[in-house]
Order: structure tokens, then C-alpha cells, then sequence
């Protein structure tokens, strides 16, 4: 419940706050022979042009989608019914799940649609929701692998001490916590990208409003939009990463110091598991956001988009269950 009043709250900010930027601050000379009339929708090229990929893809993409929602919905079931299931980890577990439940069907159904039906364009709201969620998801998701490795890190180091420093009230207060952050940024720079003017051009060399995408077609000054994601991705990447850096450096620490076998296989089983899923999501969103502009996709380009695409998906499908197993 929590969880999504605070993904309402967020979502109606930013379809109430946000303000398309009058063309006025533009120089004439900036504006050269760019057409001035504003954008009304977007067109997602994808795979144009690559029918029998696009096939390929529908039915690969349409298969991990299917994935997704039946194994987090599972879990989601489960981590609510089962009554012994209802602690810190698992918590945490069926945040992850219904996050990814939200972050692949904001953007995965319409793809689908463009791919089997052709239809490529999107609405300027359409891109703005699409926009949102991405990024909400996105930077909610970075918080709370970080606070599975502080958990983690507790179980492993201070056992005895781990009802204690994970009460109830910490879980949850923590988890509303990075749900709430995760919206804020996503507010923050959904309306900075989309306030900007966007002439002409409403071309969009991707699979769905990726921002750095959409920043490349406005036609005015991002420095600001750059600044403002700089910030993001030192607060959303930089700082839960290093918490998991350090949390791990303590757990390993703490597993060469026993002298159990057992012991030390099970920890290490536990800690690898959850490890993987933090490179594979991390090295996915470093590779999608954390360059400062988009580059140029055409010809051999739009095949990397969809690996791009690809590793989106599998944000969904990341195996948390496994990084909890014991």
C-alpha cells in the first residue's frame, strides 16, 4: 500500500508540475531553419528496417516478459501468504519483485505493440509516464540493492544483533524511504528533460523514451540536465555501490574468520548469488545512463540498441530469489 501511494504521488507530479519551456529564451541565430512547432508525439524507430529481427525479437522479449510477471508475481504471493516468510529479506524480496513488475510493463507492452503491429509513434505524455517509471524504477531498484547488502552484511557480521537493527519499523521505514527518493529523482528529471522545446525532429533512435535519447532532440541549452544526472548518478549509483563495496569487504572479512566449512560455503553461496545480481544490474544501468549524451544510432548501432533493449528486460528477471537463498 505504501509502496503505491508513493508511485501515485510521484506519477501526478510530474503530469501536474511539468511545463513545456516557451521558445522565447532561443536566439534567432540558434534556431537557424529549425522547425518551431512543438512536438505532439515521438516516433521510436527500434529495429526499422530489420523485419525478420523484429520477429526474433517480439517472441524473445514477449517470452522474458512472460517470466517476469509469473515468477515476481509468484514470489509477491507467496512472500504474502506464507507467515514465515514475513522478515527483513524477504521483505525486501517482494519490493524488488513488484518493482520489477512496474519497471518492464511501463515500457515492455508498448514495444511489443511496435513490433508486431509497426505502430512506432508515442504520444508526448505517453514518452513522459514511460520516462518516469524508467527512472523511478530504476533508482529505487539501485537503493534497495544496496540496502539487501546492508542486510546481508548485519545477518552475516552481527547475527545476534540482526532483529534488532532490522526491526519492522527499520525495513519498512527504509524501503519507503528508497521508494520515495527513487519517485523524487524521477520527478526531477523527467521535468527537467521534458520541459525543454523540442523543434522539429521527433525522431528518436530507440526502443522507448530513453532520456539521453530524447535529450538529443531538444533544441536548447542541456547543460542543466546534465548537472542535475551527474548528481543523480553519484546519489543513485555511486553511494548504495559503495555500500555494497564495503559491506561485502566486511562480510568476507567475517567469513575467513570462521572456522566452520559449512559455514563459510553457505555464506559464500549466499553472498555470490547476490553479487552477480548486483554486477549484471549495475553494469546494465552504467552501460544504458551513465554517459553524458546519447550517440548516433544508425546501421550496425541499432542492433547494440537492442541489447540495450535486451538488458532492460532483464532488469525484471534478475534472480533476487537467489542472492536470499540459505
Amino acid at each position: 500500500m505504501i509502496v503505491q501511494v508513493i508511485c501515485t504521488v510521484c506519477f501526478l507530479a510530474v503530469n501536474t508540475f511539468y511545463v513545456r519551456s516557451s521558445f522565447d529564451f532561443l536566439k534567432a541565430d540558434d534556431m537557424g531553419e529549425i522547425n518551431q512547432t512543438l512536438v505532439s508525439e515521438f516516433l521510436l524507430l527500434g529495429l526499422s528496417g530489420y523485419p525478420k529481427i523484429e520477429i526474433i525479437y517480439f517472441a524473445l522479449i514477449l517470452v522474458m516478459y512472460l517470466v517476469i510477471l509469473i515468477g515476481n508475481g509468484v514470489l509477491i504471493i507467496a512472500s504474502i501468504l506464507d507467515s514465515r516468510l514475513h522478515t527483513p529479506m524477504y521483505f525486501f524480496l517482494g519490493n524488488l519483485s513488484f518493482l520489477d513488475i512496474c519497471y518492464t510493463s511501463s515500457s515492455v507492452p508498448s514495444t511489443l505493440v511496435s513490433l508486431i503491429s509497426k505502430k512506432r509513434n508515442i504520444s508526448f505524455s505517453g514518452c513522459t509516464v514511460q520516462m518516469f517509471f524508467g527512472f523511478a524504477m530504476g533508482s529505487t531498484e539501485c537503493l534497495l540493492l544496496g540496502m539487501m547488502a546492508f542486510d546481508r552484511y548485519v545477518a552475516i557480521c552481527n547475527p545476534l544483533r540482526y532483529p534488532i537493527i532490522l526491526s519492522k519499523v527499520a525495513y519498512v521505514l527504509t524501503a519507503s524511504v528508497s521508494w520515495l527518493s527513487g519517485g523524487i529523482n524521477s520527478v526531477v528529471q523527467t521535468l527537467f528533460a521534458m520541459r525543454l522545446p523540442f523543434c522539429g525532429n521527433n525522431i528518436i533512435n530507440h526502443f522507448t523514451c530513453e532520456i539521453l535519447a530524447v535529450l538529443k532532440l531538444a533544441c536548447a541549452d542541456i547543460s542543466l540536465n546534465i548537472i542535475t544526472m551527474v548528481i543523480s548518478n553519484m546519489a543513485f549509483l555511486v553511494l548504495p555501490l559503495m555500500v555494497i563495496f564495503f559491506s561485502y569487504m566486511f562480510i568476507l572479512y567475517t567469513i575467513l574468520q570462521m572456522n566452520s566449512v559449512t559455514g563459510r560455503r553457505k555464506a559464500f553461496s549466499t553472498c555470490s548469488a547476490h553479487l552477480t545480481v548486483v554486477i549484471i544490474f549495475y553494469g546494465t544501468i552504467l552501460f544504458l545512463y551513465a554517459k553524458p549524451k546519447s550517440q548516433d544510432l544508425t546501421g550496425e548501432e541499432k542492433l547494440q540498441a537492442s541489447d540495450k533493449l535486451i538488458f532492460s528486460v532483464l532488469w525484471g528477471s534478475d534472480p533476487h530469489a537467489e542472492s536470499y537463498n540459505l
